[in-house]
């Protein structure tokens, strides 16, 4: 028996404003969507990479402000590349943390964060 990467459901209130945020800013891509019927809330699933996050308009699903940990294999890439799309609700920067991480936080316009980490 084997357990693997969690996959977090992150609640959204609008698809656009998510898509707005995930895949022009942080570059996630969709995978698939699904509603139960047309105008019913959406849920989706995103990714980047082995990253993969659920995303759901779905009374219950997740809890608006919710923090989720990234890992990532070159932060000052990522860093160049969020510097570089000038997102106007965001400028991260990096944070050297006292445990030995450094660290990009950004919030989505739902209140989620996403803290993108590596060791240092």
């Amino acid at each position: 028996m084997q357990l693997h990467q969690p996959v977090p459901v992150l609640r959204i209130f609008d698809k656009e404003k998510a898509a707005a945020f995930y895949v022009d800013y942080l570059g996630f891509s969709i995978d698939w969507e699904h509603r139960f019927e047309a105008h019913f809330p959406v849920y989706l699933q995103i990714s980047s990479n082995h990253c993969v996050l659920h995303l759901s308009e779905h009374h219950g699903d997740g809890t608006p402000g919710s923090t989720v940990r990234i890992g990532t294999d070159d932060i000052h890439q990522l860093h160049r590349q969020l510097s570089g799309k000038h997102y106007k609700y965001a400028r991260p920067g990096i944070k050297e943390q006292p445990w030995g991480q450094l660290e990009i936080a950004v919030k989505d316009t739902f209140g989620n964060t996403l803290i993108f980490f590596q060791p240092q």
